[in-house]
């Protein structure tokens, strides 16, 4: 086994690591063999078939949906729902995974088994972004073509970043994403989310930021909330996503200035809230329609 079974394997240290801000690249080498890879989590896949090893895929979690030949390879399920036998099914020769993959039951066997395994760290935010391709890039041994897509990705990003963050705030609006219309009811993000995320990118106020991850609402915090926009996931996230009549119709959003006005918009959960190369392509569209500019 490969110095990266002790410098990745070890969740505590990862944890320690992103804790400590270290930059995940800095604590692996290359992976021994990437002559079989299995890809979990949809920007790890994009990002990999972007460095040029696309050809090294031989499975893919469900998420991983883009670039289109990745459909091609065999699915090993979905991302928090794995099974040892699903991914061992493939034989791969290593494992390169976004942090929070699992279940932990799951991931414990991959672990002790013979394959080489890498977790890449999660973090909705540009960085997290750069951070991803770097550290793929150290573990394909393609640092210099993980250095150029990287520069690429700066150099559409940062500019619509450095716009949104110059915004006057009096023209910052407010919005909420919504996850779901559970029995009418709306699960929505707070903080810690890649809605979240999108949102602090797009220069715009999380309405439901006082609390993490997603939650169901009450009617009376929703229309507390006051939001100038509603952002839900656009059709490729599948049919469970609400439906524009749905949104305008639910009592408490309808009483909202976004209900009244409409103002509803669609992100992109493959080439947006994945946070991978796309997202600065997808975060200038989404300001634009935002904000008109």
């Amino acid at each position: 086994m490969s110095a990266i079974s002790s410098a990745l394997k070890t969740a505590p240290l990862i944890a320690g690591l992103l804790l400590a801000g270290a930059t995940a690249a800095s604590a692996v080498e290359p992976l021994e063999d990437t002559s079989g890879l299995v890809t979990i989590g949809g920007s790890v896949t994009e990002i990999v078939y972007a460095l040029g090893a696309g050809d090294n895929v031989i499975g893919r979690d469900t998420t991983s949906t883009y670039p289109p030949e990745a459909l091609a390879m065999p699915d090993i399920g979905y991302m928090r729902q794995l099974s040892p036998e699903g991914i061992l099914s493939v034989n791969p020769s290593a494992i390169i995974s976004i942090e929070g993959a699992g279940p932990p039951e799951t991931m414990e066997v991959m672990e002790k088994a013979d394959v080489d395994l890498a977790f890449i760290p999660e973090d909705y935010s540009r960085d997290g972004i750069i951070e991803k391709v770097t550290t793929i890039g150290t573990l394909l041994g393609r640092e210099d073509q993980a250095k150029t897509l990287a520069d690429e990705i700066a150099a559409e990003l940062d500019p619509v970043l450095a716009k949104n963050a110059a915004r006057d705030p009096e023209e910052t609006k407010s919005a909420i994403f919504i996850l779901s219309l559970r029995n009418g009811k709306v699960m929505g993000s707070g903080t810690g989310t890649a809605a979240n995320g999108v949102m602090q990118a797009a220069g715009l106020e999380n309405a439901f930021g006082a609390f993490e991850g997603y939650k169901t609402l009450s009617d009376e915090a929703v229309i507390e909330a006051a939001p100038d926009i509603i952002l839900l996931m656009d059709g490729t996230a599948g049919n469970h996503v609400p439906t524009d009549e749905d949104v305008s119709t639910q009592p408490a959003l309808a009483l909202t200035p976004a209900g009244k006005a409409r103002a509803i918009y669609r992100i992109d959960p493959v080439g947006m809230m994945n946070f991978g190369p796309r997202f600065g392509e997808n975060l200038s569209k989404l300001t634009a329609e935002i904000y008109g500019e």
